[in-house]
Protein backbone atom coordinates (compact mmCIF):
# COMPACT_ATOMS: atom_id res chain seq x y z
CA UNK A 1 0.00 0.00 0.00
CA UNK A 2 1.25 3.53 -0.60
CA UNK A 3 1.37 6.09 1.90
CA UNK A 4 2.37 8.78 -0.37
CA UNK A 5 -0.16 11.35 -0.84
CA UNK A 6 -1.36 11.15 2.42
CA UNK A 7 -0.93 13.80 5.00
CA UNK A 8 0.83 13.85 8.75
CA UNK A 9 -2.30 13.80 10.19
CA UNK A 10 -4.07 10.81 8.11
CA UNK A 11 -0.12 8.92 8.84
CA UNK A 12 -0.57 9.81 12.70
CA UNK A 13 -3.74 8.28 12.93
CA UNK A 14 -3.50 5.19 11.02
CA UNK A 15 0.06 4.23 13.01
CA UNK A 16 -2.13 4.95 16.23
CA UNK A 17 -4.89 2.93 15.21
CA UNK A 18 -2.10 0.20 13.94
CA UNK A 19 -3.81 0.31 10.38
CA UNK A 20 0.01 0.69 9.29
CA UNK A 21 3.76 0.47 10.85
CA UNK A 22 5.73 2.56 11.43
CA UNK A 23 8.95 0.50 10.02
CA UNK A 24 7.04 -0.28 6.90
CA UNK A 25 5.93 3.54 6.37
CA UNK A 26 10.16 4.26 6.38
CA UNK A 27 10.77 1.25 4.73
CA UNK A 28 8.85 2.85 1.82
CA UNK A 29 10.13 6.26 2.24
CA UNK A 30 13.76 4.58 1.81
CA UNK A 31 12.89 2.58 -1.01
CA UNK A 32 11.22 5.61 -2.90
CA UNK A 33 14.17 7.74 -2.16
CA UNK A 34 16.93 5.25 -3.71
CA UNK A 35 14.85 4.52 -6.95
CA UNK A 36 14.93 8.08 -7.80
CA UNK A 37 18.02 9.03 -6.57
CA UNK A 38 19.95 8.07 -9.76
CA UNK A 39 17.86 9.68 -12.19
CA UNK A 40 16.97 12.76 -9.97
CA UNK A 41 20.07 13.64 -7.31
CA UNK A 42 17.50 14.65 -4.50
CA UNK A 43 19.52 13.57 -1.51
CA UNK A 44 23.31 13.97 -0.46
CA UNK A 45 22.62 10.82 2.17
CA UNK A 46 20.20 8.00 2.39
CA UNK A 47 20.18 6.62 5.67
CA UNK A 48 19.06 3.24 4.89
CA UNK A 49 19.37 1.74 8.87
CA UNK A 50 16.21 4.17 9.90
CA UNK A 51 13.50 2.40 11.95
CA UNK A 52 11.52 3.88 15.10
CA UNK A 53 10.38 1.80 18.22
CA UNK A 54 8.97 4.36 20.20
CA UNK A 55 5.28 5.31 20.84
CA UNK A 56 3.27 7.01 18.66
CA UNK A 57 2.48 9.91 21.05
CA UNK A 58 3.51 13.19 18.79
CA UNK A 59 2.04 13.85 15.46
CA UNK A 60 4.92 13.12 13.86
CA UNK A 61 6.10 10.23 15.78
CA UNK A 62 7.30 7.20 13.20
CA UNK A 63 6.73 9.27 10.28
CA UNK A 64 9.50 9.53 7.81
CA UNK A 65 10.92 13.18 6.74
CA UNK A 66 13.77 14.47 4.98
CA UNK A 67 16.17 17.74 5.95
CA UNK A 68 18.17 19.97 4.12
CA UNK A 69 22.23 19.21 4.04
CA UNK A 70 23.15 22.69 5.70
CA UNK A 71 21.40 21.53 9.04
CA UNK A 72 23.77 20.13 11.27
CA UNK A 73 22.87 16.07 11.88
CA UNK A 74 24.73 14.52 14.43
CA UNK A 75 26.91 11.31 13.33
CA UNK A 76 25.68 12.08 9.81
CA UNK A 77 27.45 13.77 6.78
CA UNK A 78 26.00 17.40 6.35
CA UNK A 79 27.83 18.54 3.82
CA UNK A 80 25.82 21.71 2.44
CA UNK A 81 26.63 20.40 -0.89
CA UNK A 82 29.74 21.73 -1.20
CA UNK A 83 33.61 20.18 -1.63
CA UNK A 84 34.36 22.15 1.24
CA UNK A 85 32.68 20.51 3.36
CA UNK A 86 32.49 17.22 1.82
CA UNK A 87 33.61 14.67 4.30
CA UNK A 88 32.29 16.59 7.75
CA UNK A 89 30.47 14.50 10.04
CA UNK A 90 28.74 16.77 13.17
CA UNK A 91 29.20 16.19 16.73
CA UNK A 92 25.97 17.70 17.16
CA UNK A 93 22.23 17.85 16.35
CA UNK A 94 20.73 21.86 14.74
CA UNK A 95 18.15 22.36 17.43
CA UNK A 96 15.33 21.94 14.97
CA UNK A 97 16.53 18.64 14.27
CA UNK A 98 16.53 17.85 17.90
CA UNK A 99 12.96 18.81 18.62
CA UNK A 100 12.10 16.91 15.66
CA UNK A 101 13.91 13.64 17.26
CA UNK A 102 12.27 14.63 20.23
CA UNK A 103 8.72 14.15 18.44
CA UNK A 104 10.07 10.96 17.56
CA UNK A 105 10.05 12.40 14.01
CA UNK A 106 12.74 10.08 11.66
CA UNK A 107 15.51 11.23 9.22
CA UNK A 108 15.99 9.36 6.26
CA UNK A 109 18.04 11.62 4.23
CA UNK A 110 19.97 14.60 3.77
CA UNK A 111 19.00 16.47 0.97
CA UNK A 112 20.92 18.58 -1.93
CA UNK A 113 21.05 22.08 -2.19
CA UNK A 114 22.61 25.08 -3.95
CA UNK A 115 26.16 25.28 -2.61
CA UNK A 116 26.20 26.73 0.93
CA UNK A 117 22.49 28.08 0.28
CA UNK A 118 23.78 30.44 -1.93
CA UNK A 119 21.49 30.26 -5.41
CA UNK A 120 17.83 29.74 -6.97
CA UNK A 121 18.30 26.97 -9.36
CA UNK A 122 19.45 23.76 -7.58
CA UNK A 123 22.28 23.26 -9.96
CA UNK A 124 25.37 24.01 -8.12
CA UNK A 125 25.98 21.23 -5.14
CA UNK A 126 29.02 19.22 -5.21
CA UNK A 127 26.43 16.44 -6.17
CA UNK A 128 25.33 17.32 -9.48
CA UNK A 129 21.64 19.01 -10.56
CA UNK A 130 18.66 18.37 -8.52
CA UNK A 131 16.08 17.67 -11.37
CA UNK A 132 12.15 18.77 -10.75
CA UNK A 133 9.84 15.58 -10.67
CA UNK A 134 7.18 17.31 -12.78
CA UNK A 135 9.82 17.63 -15.57
CA UNK A 136 12.81 16.41 -15.66
CA UNK A 137 14.41 18.87 -18.05
CA UNK A 138 13.20 22.26 -16.00
CA UNK A 139 14.76 23.37 -12.65
CA UNK A 140 13.59 23.02 -8.92
CA UNK A 141 14.57 26.14 -8.19
CA UNK A 142 16.52 26.77 -5.11
CA UNK A 143 18.66 26.70 -1.98
CA UNK A 144 16.13 23.88 -0.31
CA UNK A 145 16.11 21.93 -4.12
CA UNK A 146 16.19 18.43 -2.87
CA UNK A 147 13.34 19.18 -0.17
CA UNK A 148 11.43 20.38 -2.13
CA UNK A 149 11.70 17.50 -5.20
CA UNK A 150 11.54 15.02 -2.53
CA UNK A 151 8.25 16.19 -0.95
CA UNK A 152 6.64 16.60 -4.56
CA UNK A 153 8.17 13.43 -5.41
CA UNK A 154 6.15 11.78 -2.27
CA UNK A 155 9.05 10.29 -0.91
CA UNK A 156 8.41 12.28 2.35
CA UNK A 157 5.58 13.86 3.47
CA UNK A 158 7.54 16.88 4.78
CA UNK A 159 11.35 18.13 4.80
CA UNK A 160 13.29 20.59 6.52
CA UNK A 161 14.38 23.72 4.29
CA UNK A 162 16.04 27.07 5.62
CA UNK A 163 15.19 30.11 3.32
CA UNK A 164 17.56 33.53 3.20
CA UNK A 165 15.85 35.10 -0.16
CA UNK A 166 13.00 33.19 -1.15
CA UNK A 167 14.87 29.69 -0.77
CA UNK A 168 11.90 27.63 0.36
CA UNK A 169 8.37 29.21 -1.05
CA UNK A 170 10.54 29.33 -4.98
CA UNK A 171 11.38 26.01 -4.69
CA UNK A 172 7.84 25.10 -3.19
CA UNK A 173 6.01 27.17 -6.21
CA UNK A 174 8.31 24.97 -8.73
CA UNK A 175 7.51 21.83 -7.24
CA UNK A 176 3.64 22.14 -6.91
CA UNK A 177 3.85 21.84 -2.87
CA UNK A 178 3.59 24.00 0.21
CA UNK A 179 6.44 26.32 1.32
CA UNK A 180 6.28 28.10 4.73
CA UNK A 181 9.15 30.34 6.51
CA UNK A 182 7.88 31.11 9.97
CA UNK A 183 8.47 35.09 11.71
CA UNK A 184 12.64 35.29 12.03
CA UNK A 185 13.40 33.26 15.18
CA UNK A 186 10.02 31.27 15.39
CA UNK A 187 12.68 28.66 14.46
CA UNK A 188 16.61 28.40 16.40
CA UNK A 189 19.02 28.67 13.50
CA UNK A 190 21.27 27.07 16.21
CA UNK A 191 23.09 24.11 14.02
CA UNK A 192 22.27 25.84 10.39
CA UNK A 193 25.42 26.55 8.28
CA UNK A 194 24.95 30.65 8.17
CA UNK A 195 24.92 31.81 4.59
CA UNK A 196 23.51 35.44 5.86
CA UNK A 197 22.62 35.66 9.10
CA UNK A 198 19.88 38.71 9.43
CA UNK A 199 18.03 37.00 6.82
CA UNK A 200 18.55 33.29 7.50
CA UNK A 201 15.19 31.53 8.85
CA UNK A 202 14.51 27.77 9.52
CA UNK A 203 11.26 26.14 7.80
CA UNK A 204 9.18 23.73 6.19
CA UNK A 205 7.95 21.82 2.76
CA UNK A 206 5.04 20.00 2.70
CA UNK A 207 2.20 18.85 1.11
CA UNK A 208 -0.47 20.83 2.64
CA UNK A 209 -0.86 23.99 4.88
CA UNK A 210 -2.23 22.04 8.45
CA UNK A 211 1.31 19.66 8.02
CA UNK A 212 3.32 22.87 7.80
CA UNK A 213 1.65 23.68 10.81
CA UNK A 214 2.35 20.49 12.75
CA UNK A 215 6.09 20.71 12.07
CA UNK A 216 6.56 23.93 13.02
CA UNK A 217 4.41 23.47 16.07
CA UNK A 218 7.42 20.86 16.89
CA UNK A 219 10.03 22.80 16.09
CA UNK A 220 9.36 26.23 17.07
CA UNK A 221 10.74 28.20 20.85
CA UNK A 222 13.33 30.08 22.21
CA UNK A 223 16.40 28.31 22.05
CA UNK A 224 19.33 29.76 25.00
CA UNK A 225 21.92 28.89 22.25
CA UNK A 226 20.32 31.37 19.51
CA UNK A 227 20.17 34.87 20.96
CA UNK A 228 17.75 35.55 17.94
CA UNK A 229 15.41 32.81 18.88
CA UNK A 230 11.63 33.61 20.13
CA UNK A 231 8.22 32.16 21.65
CA UNK A 232 5.26 32.40 20.60
CA UNK A 233 2.87 30.38 23.18
CA UNK A 234 0.22 29.43 20.61
CA UNK A 235 -0.40 26.32 18.40
CA UNK A 236 -0.32 27.08 14.91
CA UNK A 237 -2.08 23.65 13.82
CA UNK A 238 -5.01 24.25 16.79
CA UNK A 239 -5.74 27.85 14.98
CA UNK A 240 -6.55 26.44 11.22
CA UNK A 241 -10.61 27.24 11.51
CA UNK A 242 -10.91 28.62 8.04
CA UNK A 243 -12.53 31.34 9.62
CA UNK A 244 -11.39 34.25 7.57
CA UNK A 245 -14.74 36.60 6.63
CA UNK A 246 -13.55 39.77 7.59
CA UNK A 247 -9.64 39.02 6.47
CA UNK A 248 -8.09 42.07 4.64
CA UNK A 249 -5.12 41.55 2.21
CA UNK A 250 -3.60 43.51 -0.38
CA UNK A 251 -1.49 42.87 -3.83
CA UNK A 252 0.99 45.44 -5.67
CA UNK A 253 -0.05 47.19 -8.70
CA UNK A 254 3.15 47.31 -10.19
CA UNK A 255 4.01 43.29 -9.81
CA UNK A 256 0.61 41.94 -10.51
CA UNK A 257 -1.04 44.15 -13.41
CA UNK A 258 0.40 42.78 -16.90
CA UNK A 259 -0.06 46.44 -17.97
CA UNK A 260 3.24 47.03 -15.84
CA UNK A 261 4.81 44.55 -18.45
CA UNK A 262 6.22 45.20 -21.77
CA UNK A 263 5.57 42.13 -23.82
CA UNK A 264 4.45 40.05 -22.02
CA UNK A 265 5.25 36.11 -22.31
CA UNK A 266 2.15 33.64 -22.34
CA UNK A 267 3.50 32.06 -19.31
CA UNK A 268 3.13 35.14 -17.20
CA UNK A 269 -0.41 36.13 -18.98
CA UNK A 270 -1.41 33.08 -17.93
CA UNK A 271 0.17 32.99 -14.56
CA UNK A 272 -1.22 36.54 -13.93
CA UNK A 273 -4.78 35.39 -14.76
CA UNK A 274 -4.53 32.08 -12.52
CA UNK A 275 -3.71 34.45 -9.77
CA UNK A 276 -6.64 37.05 -10.49
CA UNK A 277 -9.04 33.70 -10.22
CA UNK A 278 -7.53 32.79 -6.78
CA UNK A 279 -7.71 36.31 -5.87
CA UNK A 280 -11.97 35.53 -6.86
CA UNK A 281 -12.15 32.70 -4.57
CA UNK A 282 -10.63 34.80 -1.92
CA UNK A 283 -13.16 37.12 -2.11
CA UNK A 284 -15.79 34.41 -2.02
CA UNK A 285 -14.67 33.48 1.84
CA UNK A 286 -15.16 36.90 2.88
CA UNK A 287 -11.48 38.40 2.58
CA UNK A 288 -11.71 42.02 1.30
CA UNK A 289 -8.69 42.04 -1.05
CA UNK A 290 -7.16 45.86 -2.51
CA UNK A 291 -5.00 46.72 -4.77
CA UNK A 292 -1.81 49.00 -3.86
CA UNK A 293 1.14 50.73 -5.37
CA UNK A 294 4.40 50.59 -4.20
CA UNK A 295 7.22 52.83 -6.59
CA UNK A 296 8.78 50.95 -8.64
CA UNK A 297 12.02 52.14 -7.85
CA UNK A 298 11.77 51.17 -4.46
CA UNK A 299 10.62 47.77 -6.21
CA UNK A 300 13.77 46.88 -8.36
CA UNK A 301 15.81 47.67 -5.37
CA UNK A 302 14.79 44.46 -3.64
CA UNK A 303 17.06 42.33 -5.62
CA UNK A 304 20.51 44.47 -5.40
CA UNK A 305 19.85 45.11 -1.80
CA UNK A 306 19.55 41.56 -0.82
CA UNK A 307 23.02 40.62 -2.62
CA UNK A 308 24.58 42.99 -0.91
CA UNK A 309 23.16 42.77 2.16
CA UNK A 310 23.78 38.54 2.32
CA UNK A 311 26.98 38.54 -0.14
CA UNK A 312 28.58 40.91 2.84
CA UNK A 313 27.15 38.74 5.62
CA UNK A 314 28.50 35.46 3.42
CA UNK A 315 31.46 36.35 2.89
CA UNK A 316 31.81 36.55 6.74
CA UNK A 317 30.15 34.38 8.19
CA UNK A 318 32.38 31.56 5.53
CA UNK A 319 35.49 32.97 6.59
CA UNK A 320 36.58 29.84 8.55
CA UNK A 321 36.15 27.51 5.78
CA UNK A 322 39.61 27.97 4.57
CA UNK A 323 41.07 23.77 4.38
CA UNK A 324 42.89 24.87 7.83
CA UNK A 325 40.58 24.03 10.40
CA UNK A 326 38.31 21.34 8.35
CA UNK A 327 37.67 19.98 4.85
CA UNK A 328 40.15 19.02 2.33
CA UNK A 329 43.75 20.61 2.73
CA UNK A 330 45.20 22.86 0.38
CA UNK A 331 48.11 22.67 -1.43
CA UNK A 332 51.03 25.33 -0.83
CA UNK A 333 53.79 26.44 1.09
CA UNK A 334 52.64 28.87 3.13
CA UNK A 335 48.60 29.37 4.86
CA UNK A 336 47.75 31.95 2.53
CA UNK A 337 48.71 29.87 -0.45
CA UNK A 338 47.33 26.54 1.43
CA UNK A 339 43.74 28.64 1.61
CA UNK A 340 43.93 29.98 -1.78
CA UNK A 341 44.37 26.78 -3.02
CA UNK A 342 41.76 25.31 -1.04
CA UNK A 343 39.21 27.94 -1.78
CA UNK A 344 39.68 28.21 -5.59
CA UNK A 345 39.06 24.25 -5.93
CA UNK A 346 36.47 24.02 -3.30
CA UNK A 347 34.06 26.71 -4.52
CA UNK A 348 32.19 26.87 -7.21
CA UNK A 349 32.14 29.79 -9.65
CA UNK A 350 28.57 31.10 -8.37
CA UNK A 351 30.44 30.87 -4.56
CA UNK A 352 33.26 32.81 -5.49
CA UNK A 353 31.47 35.55 -7.38
CA UNK A 354 29.51 36.09 -4.20
CA UNK A 355 32.60 36.41 -1.83
CA UNK A 356 34.30 38.93 -4.38
CA UNK A 357 30.74 40.76 -4.12
CA UNK A 358 30.42 40.57 -0.52
CA UNK A 359 34.63 41.64 -0.06
CA UNK A 360 34.17 44.55 -2.31
CA UNK A 361 31.15 46.20 -0.57
CA UNK A 362 32.73 45.21 2.75
CA UNK A 363 35.84 47.43 1.75
CA UNK A 364 35.61 50.95 3.88
CA UNK A 365 36.08 52.71 0.97
CA UNK A 366 33.05 51.17 -0.14
CA UNK A 367 31.08 50.63 2.68
CA UNK A 368 29.01 53.83 2.47
CA UNK A 369 28.01 53.43 -1.12
CA UNK A 370 26.92 49.69 -1.25
CA UNK A 371 26.68 47.86 2.19
CA UNK A 372 24.70 50.51 3.88
CA UNK A 373 22.89 51.55 1.30
CA UNK A 374 21.38 48.51 1.01
CA UNK A 375 20.43 48.37 4.86
CA UNK A 376 18.64 51.57 4.49
CA UNK A 377 16.75 50.10 1.42
CA UNK A 378 15.97 46.88 3.20
CA UNK A 379 14.52 49.61 5.98
CA UNK A 380 12.50 51.93 3.26
CA UNK A 381 10.94 48.31 2.50
CA UNK A 382 10.59 47.14 5.50
CA UNK A 383 8.81 50.29 6.77
CA UNK A 384 6.69 50.80 3.85
CA UNK A 385 5.54 46.94 4.08
CA UNK A 386 5.02 46.81 7.72
CA UNK A 387 2.86 49.94 7.28
CA UNK A 388 0.58 47.89 4.88
CA UNK A 389 0.14 45.75 7.87
CA UNK A 390 -1.65 48.21 10.10
CA UNK A 391 -4.30 47.83 7.36
CA UNK A 392 -4.28 44.47 6.10
CA UNK A 393 -3.40 40.92 7.27
CA UNK A 394 -1.42 39.95 4.32
CA UNK A 395 0.06 40.49 1.05
CA UNK A 396 -0.79 38.12 -1.30
CA UNK A 397 1.64 37.75 -4.22
CA UNK A 398 2.19 35.03 -7.28
CA UNK A 399 5.57 33.21 -6.92
CA UNK A 400 6.99 33.96 -10.22
CA UNK A 401 6.49 34.83 -13.88
CA UNK A 402 5.84 31.23 -14.76
CA UNK A 403 6.87 27.32 -14.25
CA UNK A 404 10.27 26.72 -13.45
CA UNK A 405 12.22 27.66 -16.08
CA UNK A 406 14.39 24.77 -18.10
CA UNK A 407 17.52 23.54 -17.45
CA UNK A 408 20.80 24.98 -19.88
CA UNK A 409 23.97 25.78 -19.92
CA UNK A 410 23.94 28.49 -17.63
CA UNK A 411 21.89 27.48 -14.89
CA UNK A 412 24.03 29.54 -12.39
CA UNK A 413 22.48 32.86 -13.80
CA UNK A 414 19.61 31.66 -15.23
CA UNK A 415 17.10 33.81 -12.72
CA UNK A 416 17.04 37.27 -14.28
CA UNK A 417 18.10 39.81 -11.62
CA UNK A 418 16.30 42.75 -12.40
CA UNK A 419 12.75 41.34 -12.77
CA UNK A 420 10.26 42.35 -9.55
CA UNK A 421 8.21 39.61 -9.55
CA UNK A 422 10.94 37.19 -9.53
CA UNK A 423 12.60 38.38 -6.20
CA UNK A 424 10.28 40.16 -4.56
CA UNK A 425 9.43 37.21 -2.05
CA UNK A 426 13.07 38.61 -0.41
CA UNK A 427 11.07 40.97 1.13
CA UNK A 428 9.62 38.55 3.80
CA UNK A 429 13.26 38.27 4.71
CA UNK A 430 14.22 41.73 5.32
CA UNK A 431 11.52 42.30 7.88
CA UNK A 432 11.15 38.76 9.33
CA UNK A 433 7.90 38.33 8.07
CA UNK A 434 6.08 35.26 8.47
CA UNK A 435 5.51 34.02 4.90
CA UNK A 436 4.22 30.74 2.99
CA UNK A 437 3.54 29.77 -0.84
CA UNK A 438 0.91 27.22 -1.59
CA UNK A 439 -0.13 25.29 -5.21
CA UNK A 440 -2.01 28.21 -7.73
CA UNK A 441 -2.92 25.65 -10.48
CA UNK A 442 -1.01 24.96 -13.68
CA UNK A 443 0.91 26.38 -16.45
CA UNK A 444 2.28 24.48 -19.80
CA UNK A 445 0.49 21.36 -17.18
CA UNK A 446 3.55 22.54 -14.85
CA UNK A 447 2.91 24.03 -11.08
CA UNK A 448 2.98 27.73 -10.34
CA UNK A 449 2.26 28.98 -6.75
CA UNK A 450 0.80 31.40 -4.75
CA UNK A 451 2.78 33.52 -1.77
CA UNK A 452 1.16 35.44 1.31
CA UNK A 453 3.15 37.12 3.44
CA UNK A 454 1.59 38.89 7.02
CA UNK A 455 3.35 40.83 9.83
CA UNK A 456 5.47 39.81 12.32
CA UNK A 457 4.06 36.85 15.22
CA UNK A 458 1.13 36.37 12.89
CA UNK A 459 1.92 33.16 12.06
CA UNK A 460 -1.32 31.57 12.66
CA UNK A 461 -3.34 34.37 11.19
CA UNK A 462 -1.15 34.03 7.62
CA UNK A 463 -1.25 29.92 7.65
CA UNK A 464 -4.88 30.36 8.19
CA UNK A 465 -5.48 32.19 5.47
CA UNK A 466 -3.55 30.01 3.29
CA UNK A 467 -5.52 26.82 4.60
CA UNK A 468 -8.61 28.86 4.18
CA UNK A 469 -7.98 29.45 -0.07
CA UNK A 470 -5.87 26.00 -0.36
CA UNK A 471 -9.52 24.61 0.22
CA UNK A 472 -10.99 26.40 -3.06
CA UNK A 473 -8.38 24.07 -4.94
CA UNK A 474 -7.72 20.66 -5.76
CA UNK A 475 -3.77 21.09 -5.03
CA UNK A 476 -3.50 19.60 -1.72
CA UNK A 477 -1.84 16.65 -1.49
CA UNK A 478 -0.65 16.50 -4.72
CA UNK A 479 2.68 14.11 -6.27
CA UNK A 480 4.36 14.84 -9.07
CA UNK A 481 3.30 13.14 -12.30
CA UNK A 482 6.26 11.69 -13.48
CA UNK A 483 6.01 9.57 -10.16
CA UNK A 484 2.33 8.78 -10.83
CA UNK A 485 2.98 6.93 -14.35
Amino acid sequence: MSYKTKSIETLHEELKSGQIKANELIQEAISEAKKYQKDYNFFVTIDENATYEGPIDNMLAGIPCAIKDNLSTKGMLSTASSNTLKDYIPIFDATAVEKLKEAGAVNIGKTVMDELGMGSTGTTAHTGIVYNPWDRKRMCGGSSSGSAAAVAAGIVPYALGSDTGDSIRKPAAYCGIVGYKPTYGLVSRFGLFAFASSLDHVGVLTRNVKDAAIVIDNIKGQDEKDMTSINLDQSLYQALDKKVAGKKLCYIKEICNIDEYENPSKELKESLTLFQKTLDKAKALGIKVEEVSIDKTLLSAIFPSYLCISCAEATSNDSNLTGILFGPRGTGKSVNQIMKDHRTKGFSPLIKRRFVIGSYVLQQENQEKYFKNAQRIRRLIVNKVNSLFEKYDGLILPCSAGPAPLLNQDNEEQISTNDILENHMAIGNFGGFPSITIPNGFVNDLPIGINITGKVLDDANVLNIAYAIESTMNYKNQIAKENTK
